[in-house]
């Protein structure tokens, strides 16, 4: 079958220059030949995978990069090898190399210490022409769900019997075939589907077997947008899973933690839980309090702690214990918290930054928790991520599927849109300008849920000593002139609970309007790259006029800016009046500028952005109201 296919590319990479035609791979530096995936199911849904390459060197940066070819695998689930390599050259000679030489590295990684590892094979200096290919044996499953089985016992997923894949089939350079091909036991179920593209596909019973092939020919390197959606969003995608429905995993998660007493309660932790939630009044302020403590006092940290580091989550004595862990442990602890309160909580599966298909293959990178109200609904939380934040369920995660592991089963479910007004930032900006174009004056911000903890978030995880220090560079941002005089932090900024953020500034920027001859320019100080951190709209692209996918932004958010300028006496106002509204099922702007009686220019701007994802038909929307926003950003020319 390998050698067939390999045929069928060198064919297909030949018909490619036939009757000269323009070469489809001019400009890039490599060209993938084949990339072939064959995976041999066992009833116990291991699967023994064989990842065969082919490439041609097409440029001296090509051959540089291709230099070492790796292979990540995590030893605990999977075993990996190279079997063969073969060097092509262009000058007719063939060279086998020594897969014996190949090396095993602990993999880079980041916050995550569960031990992945690399295989790494040097193939040495390239030219251009020189076709390498390479052949690589895996057993196994690819997620780091850990066991801590010895043998092959550890080769057999988590969910016994049950096999899935996610397949990526897009690719980052040309790729002449790409083929994916599984082999099941005739008694086992597949169910498939190709997102976001097309490929062929075909079932045949082999020797007893079924064998689903997917194949695809010519694809060419994916074109990314700005800001656009995570690939598996956008990108074709192969999905496959045995698991009938993801009601059956919601059980199977439900009792693999039951069995395991990930939740069970500890008379230590029961002390905390019966302080924290004593004279609280509601289930609300309950659910908030043990949230809230489990998220700041929980340290995120990723060590490989055995038994439990994927779906079975560690138990109580070990997180209260160790007051660390990953997302898992994390949430662990607060639904054993929740259940010491009385309440009924349970783990969910989520996938922070794409979505999750119909199809239940384990498209998962994340744990929360959800608790059951006294009106019988479920409400997501996630400590993880509100850590010093208002929210209990981040709205960074809004959009979001999830998968609840509850003793009733559930199907896939999704957390809702959060209402801009639930992220406002509002700024206040009242200032003074002399006619040696200094300005003085006073502003002041406020917000909520997600733009509160943006602007909260020196005085929750920084240095106190460094807090009037971060707070100048604000003003720094508008003008290396500026001043800082006073500031006022309403309350104590570290009590995030207390109130939303409110911080007012007294400052002097000297030069801040250019003069030039009897007139000024000056920018409004509101759009001057003040608090921009809470903005991230303000990176969105918006030159970009079409858009063919969906995009993101941070939050959902609701921005609303007002600034007063009184000039000095005799100047008046030169750039029109400005008023502008749109509205749209993305986004509504309103905004106006105009000198008013008595001399003094206001502006007003309300912008209300009203999701963290949209689909690339809001685009129009989203463009014309950031847009006018953005209008208002622009110079003011004051004449005497």
């Amino acid at each position: 079958m390998r050698k067939q296919l390999t045929i069928m590319a060198l064919s297909s990479l030949a018909l490619s220059f036939a009757w000269g035609q323009e070469d489809p791979y001019a400009g890039y530096d490599c060209v993938t030949l084949l990339d072939s995936t064959s995976v041999t199911v066992q009833p116990t849904g291991s699967g023994a995978f064989t990842i065969h390459k082919k490439f041609k060197v097409l440029s001296p940066k090509g051959g540089v990069a291709n230099r070492v070819i790796k292979y990540d695998y995590d030893p605990l689930t999977a075993f990996a090898e190279f079997r063969y390599a073969t060097i092509h050259r262009a000058n007719g000679d063939v060279l086998n190399l020594d897969v014996t030489e190949a090396r095993d590295y602990v993999a880079p990684a980041r916050a995550i210490y569960w031990g992945a590892r690399q295989i790494m094979l040097e193939i040495g200096r390239l030219q251009p022409g020189d076709i390498v290919e390479y052949e690589i044996a895996k057993k196994g499953f690819t997620y780091a769900l850990l066991s801590g089985d010895e043998g092959d016992e550890r080769f057999i997923p988590p969910m016994r019997g049950q096999f899935y894949d996610i397949v990526p089939f897009w690719v980052s350079e040309p790729t002449v075939r790409k083929v994916y091909q599984v082999s099941m036991p005739m008694e086992k179920e597949l169910q498939f589907q190709f997102y976001q593209g097309a490929c062929s596909s075909s079932v045949r019973y082999v020797d007893g077997r079924k064998v689903y092939t997917f194949a695809s020919d010519n694809i060419q390197p994916f074109k990314r947008e700005p800001n656009m959606v995570d690939l598996f969003d956008a990108a074709p995608k192969l999905m496959m899973s045995s698991t009938p429905s993801w009601k059956e995993k919601s059980l199977w998660f439900n009792k693999v933690n039951e069995d395991y007493g990930s939740f069970d309660a500890i008379p230590e932790a029961q002390e905390k839980v019966d302080e924290l939630i004593k004279g609280k009044q509601g289930e609300m302020e309950k659910i908030a309090v043990l949230t809230h403590w489990v998220a700041d006092n929980i340290r995120y940290s990723g060590l490989t702690m055995g038994k439990g580091e994927g779906f079975t989550l560690h138990n109580l004595k070990m997180n209260y214990t160790d007051r660390c862990g990953v997302c898992k442990d994390i949430a662990g602890t607060l639904i054993a918290f929740l259940r010491m309160a009385g309440f009924e909580a349970y783990p969910a599966m989520t996938m922070a930054g794409s979505r999750v298909e119909s199809i239940p293959a384990d498209h998962f990178n994340h744990c929360v928790a959800v608790v059951k109200l006294s009106n019988g609904t479920y409400m997501p939380l996630d400590p993880t991520w509100v850590p010093f934040c208002r929210e209990l369920w981040s709205s960074a995660e809004q959009q979001q599927n999830y998968l609840p592991g509850v003793p009733e089963g559930s199907d896939l479910c999704v957390t809702p849109v959060s209402a801009p007004e639930n992220h406002y930032v509002r700024i206040w900006a009242n200032n003074r300008l002399d006619e040696r174009g200094t300005l003085k004056g006073r502003f002041t911000i406020t917000a909520e849920g997600q733009s509160d903890s943006s602007i909260r978030r020196i005085f929750t995880t920084g240095w106190q000593s460094d807090w009037r220090n971060t707070l100048e560079k604000q003003l720094l941002n508008v003008s290396p002139n500026a001043k800082l005089i006073r500031v006022d932090y309403g309350h104590d900024p570290k009590d995030y609970q207390a109130a939303p953020i409110r911080i007012t500034f007294d400052y002097e920027i000297p030069d801040y309007a250019v003069i030039a001859e009897d007139r000024m320019i000056l920018k409004p100080l509101v759009m001057n790259n003040l608090y921009n951190q809470v903005k991230s709209f303000m990176q969105i692209d918006t030159d970009l006029e079409n858009r063919e996918y969906g995009f993101k932004d941070r939050c959902s958010r609701l921005v609303e800016q007002e600034e007063t300028i009184r000039l000095p006496k005799g100047y008046t106002l030169v750039n029109a009046p400005k008023n502008d509204a749109k509205q749209s099922g993305a986004a509504d702007f309103e905004g106006s500028l105009s000198q008013e009686n008595g001399g003094n220019i206001v502006l007003r701007q309300k912008l209300s952005l009203k999701k963290r994802v949209y689909e690339a038909s809001d685009w129009a929307g989203f463009r014309a109201a950031v847009n006018a926003f953005k209008s208002y950003g622009d110079y003011l020319i004051i004449k005497k």
